[in-house]
């Protein structure tokens, strides 16, 4: 498939603020870098990173709206978590618009909360997105660390982190999340 990646560009510089269209060039550079190690398409990889977030400002009514006119129904725990819509209605857009292939849609559907029995595909975008180089949070040194001895280790402690962060704001923790750090602990799908 060709991939017409100005395209994608000129999209999200529609769509996105200066910062959010930053973090997306730098998850892309990292996720290609990452698939360059781990086994994916390092092209797929790039694209999947440039889109990621290519609805992540959308205003929640029209995401709603957007949910609605696609029969896509959210669980209550989504419902009262927004900041995860974009990542539902960004696959959705990708699919539909640029008619781009399963692992780079599922990649972008599964980037916020992750899920068990994730693909090559998923785990590098999940994990880019911890670790592009835009990210300067304290422990994102440890995270590239480990991103580099395996996805794995890399997305249990982005994982824990999600769930440390939304337990300690109250907050409904993703039953997909949860799954995804029980299976990654338990040792489940380390080779996928």
């Amino acid at each position: 498939m060709d991939y017409n990646i100005e395209v994608y560009k000129e999209d999200i510089t529609r769509r996105l603020s200066p910062f959010r269209l930053h973090h997306s060039f730098c998850v892309a550079d990292c996720a290609r870098a990452l698939s360059e190690v781990y086994g994916w398409d390092p092209e797929k990889a790039y694209v999947a990173g440039i889109l990621h977030d290519v609805l992540k400002e959308q205003p929640e009514e029209e995401a709603l709206a957007f949910f609605a006119a696609r029969g896509i129904a959210l669980t209550p725990v989504e419902k009262a978590a927004p900041k995860l819509w974009h990542a539902m209605a960004g696959a959705a857009y990708i699919e539909e618009v640029y008619g781009l292939p399963a692992d780079i849609v599922t990649a972008v559907r599964w980037h916020t909360t992750g899920r068990a029995h994730m693909s090559l595909a998923e785990k590098i975008l999940f994990t880019a997105d911890f670790i592009s180089a835009d990210r300067d949070y304290p422990g994102v040194d440890d995270m590239r660390a480990r991103a580099r001895q395996s996805l794995e280790l890399a997305m249990e402690e982005g994982l824990r982190f999600t769930i440390f962060e939304l337990s300690e704001r109250r907050r409904a923790i993703h039953p997909d999340t949860l799954a995804a750090y029980n299976e990654i602990l338990l040792g489940g799908n380390n080779d996928a």
